[in-house]
């Protein structure tokens, strides 16, 4: 059995809808066991939480962006990742990150990429999207990778909507689509490694 851990801040229940999605996604691959763990407000996680991140097989990242990056709670958590980092607890670990925000672009990308670099200084192995993008005259905001995203899964709330009315499905059936990709990557990631 593969285990896929998702590690997320999440300051207006917009990335907690996002990664309940990615874990919705990559529970329903069999073979496959899932924990979410939430950043508390104050950028802390458990010790239970920190021993789940070290027994998992593949760890997805997930945060708001804000201004350009990902929350400062996040942030302190991936500071305190310092401690496994010594180790190197997660090398050879598969990662994965997805991110949220009220605009469209809200240079999403710099979350995924801050994302990405804290996987890589870790030793880990990044999963994209693998999904062709939506980008054809007719595509709409409910079509699978609407954002045209391939580093991570990316979703918009505008900021006059609660969790209750965004993401809307199109990133959340991308999220899902995200998170199955995961566990079927660490799936194989795990029986190769036998």
């Amino acid at each position: 059995m593969a285990n896929v851990v998702i590690v997320y801040h999440s300051g207006y229940g917009h990335t907690k809808k996002q990664a309940e999605a990615v874990h919705v996604g990559a529970a329903g691959v069999a073979g496959v066991q899932v924990q979410s763990l939430v950043i508390n407000g104050d950028g802390l996680l458990s010790d239970e939480a920190w021993a789940a991140l070290a027994a998992a097989d593949a760890i997805v990242f997930g945060s708001p962006t804000y201004m350009g990056m990902v929350s400062w709670q996040f942030k302190r958590f991936a500071d305190a990742s310092s401690k496994p980092w010594f180790t190197q607890q997660w090398k050879d670990k598969l990662a994965a990150g997805f991110t949220n925000s009220a605009s469209t672009s809200g240079d999403k990308l710099s979350t995924l990429h801050y994302l990405y670099t804290l996987a890589m200084q870790h030793g880990m192995l990044w999963v994209g999207t693998g999904m062709m993008p939506a980008n054809h005259g007719a595509a709409t905001r409910n079509d699978l990778n609407w954002m045209g995203t391939w580093a991570g899964a990316m979703s918009v709330s505008p900021s006059d909507q609660g969790p209750d009315q965004a993401p809307q499905e199109g990133d959340l059936a991308t999220a899902r689509a995200f998170g199955a990709r995961i566990a079927e990557t660490a799936i194989k990631w795990k029986k190769g490694r036998a």
